[in-house]
């Protein structure tokens, strides 16, 4: 009869040390709610493109507080001149640091200077379409005739949600309010699937 080179399992040998009674450090625990908390929170960043000063007429503040009242938390309200450049600078600084959706507004229209939506692409690793069709479908659905002529984009880049929003504060409502189910459902989707 050959015998068992591990050994039965009477010959195992209990090495574990009993761990003290300890109660957790309360505030160790509040630290870590709170950098839990931090962590599930969404984090936005609006870029208004334009020649003109666009905070002026409010619309950095309507997004801010559309986007709040959606969960998120705003990191930055930004404004670059409409030169593909710029715009995709901001995008890519957004994106470099860790934002979940960056939203555009502005320069999506056919005029010359409209180049919101070239300088987006670039950065897409991911074109979305379904996200900029149902925005240009609300918005005609709403009678805002020119969403038909609206070429913003929506994509993914890394692991940030982007998309082009017209600048009209009835077009910034409108696509605020379609726009927040499907952000949260692709925001939710990038989270899961990082490793």
């Amino acid at each position: 009869m050959s015998k068992d080179p591990l050994g039965s399992l009477t010959d195992v040998v209990d090495t574990r040390v009993p761990l003290p009674d300890v109660e957790p450090d309360p505030e160790f625990l509040k630290a870590t709610e709170k950098e839990f908390h931090m962590a599930s929170q969404k984090r936005a960043l609006v870029v208004l493109v334009g020649d003109h000063v666009a905070e002026a007429d409010g619309t950095g503040r309507l997004v801010t507080e559309l986007l709040l009242e959606s969960g998120f938390n705003v990191d930055a309200v930004v404004s670059v001149k409409s030169k593909k450049s710029q715009i995709r600078q901001a995008i890519e600084t957004a994106v470099v640091g860790g934002a979940d959706l960056v939203l555009t507004i502005g320069g999506v229209g056919v005029g010359p200077r409209d180049k919101t939506p070239e300088a987006t692409s670039a950065v897409l690793d991911q074109d979305v379409p379904g996200i900029a069709q149902a925005l240009r479908s609300s918005g005609l659905a709403c009678g805002a005739v020119d969403a038909s002529v609206s070429r913003g984009v929506a994509g993914v880049s890394g692991s940030t949600v982007v998309v082009n929003l017209a600048e009209s504060r009835s077009a910034i409502r409108d696509g605020m309010a379609t726009l927040t189910p499907l952000v949260d459902f692709v925001v939710d989707q990038l989270r899961t699937s990082v490793v």
